[in-house]
């Protein structure tokens, strides 16, 4: 069983606002750090997977729609995003293996949640969209082939922190490490014995400087001041977002 997880989203390969996180003492001394997809789709691919690979066993990965999409990038199929298809031609060859191996599911014994399931999108899917006012008929269709034992389900995706109660199931989002929608910071959450929503603090304006002289991608500064910066509320996020909801 373990005490403490930190669950950290969608990175997306926003080096400075990673190692903010990564440096919290709550992160370091959790028992296990589990990273809940969409990792190094971004302007500092390399470094990012690089510096998670420095967790080793002490955290495990859950593939994301952006990892699996740089394995088809570097497979010849793009993606038509740009920074994930320029993403593709940075990584070494250990990195696309690794992310090509990830599971799309992790399910692990968090004291006082149970066996929890974690996700990148939902438990059958790694794009499907779900949110916060998602419909409860949704949830059901979504949630069908989750075993009964599960009753908390931890997805990342679309950037946004909540918790909520899914007809006796809690379902928790943790927000975007990388590109967040609603505010500026880092967001992750730490579960055991209950969960806590968490932000991270740091220098936003030195972190978009960083990026924009330490990264090759030609559009490294325009991406670090639009994602880094939060420059998407929450609510223009849900907007777009609630066509692939069914609405």
């Amino acid at each position: 069983m373990l005490e403490r997880v930190a669950v950290l989203s969608d990175i997306h390969g926003a080096l400075p606002a990673l190692e903010a996180v990564l440096a919290e003492p709550d992160v370091a001394s959790a028992d296990l750090v589990v990273l809940t997809g969409d990792l190094a789709a971004g302007p500092q691919p390399v470094e990012t997977l690089d510096l998670l690979a420095t967790l080793g066993d002490r955290a495990r990965w859950v593939r994301g729609n952006a990892d699996r999409e740089l394995v088809e990038a570097r497979g010849g199929v793009p993606s038509g995003i740009e920074v994930s298809d320029w993403g593709a031609r940075q990584l070494r060859d250990d990195q696309v293996d690794r992310l090509a191996a990830l599971p799309l599911t992790v399910t692990l014994p968090v004291a006082g949640l149970g066996e929890v399931l974690f996700c990148h999108a939902t438990p059958r899917d790694d794009e499907e969209v779900v949110l916060v006012d998602t419909r409860l008929s949704r949830w059901a269709e979504v949630l069908a082939d989750v075993p009964d034992p599960v009753r908390t389900v931890v997805c990342g995706h679309t950037h946004m922190p909540f918790t909520r109660l899914v007809d006796r199931r809690l379902v928790v989002n943790p927000g975007s490490v990388g590109m967040p929608y609603g505010g500026p910071g880092a967001y992750w959450a730490l579960l055991g014995p209950g969960v806590q929503l968490r932000r991270t603090d740091f220098d936003v304006a030195a972190a978009c400087a960083r990026v924009a002289a330490e990264s090759t991608y030609p559009e490294a500064g325009a991406w670090a001041d639009v994602y880094l910066r939060s420059r998407h509320s929450d609510a223009e996020a849900l907007a777009v977002f609630a066509p692939r909801d069914g609405r």
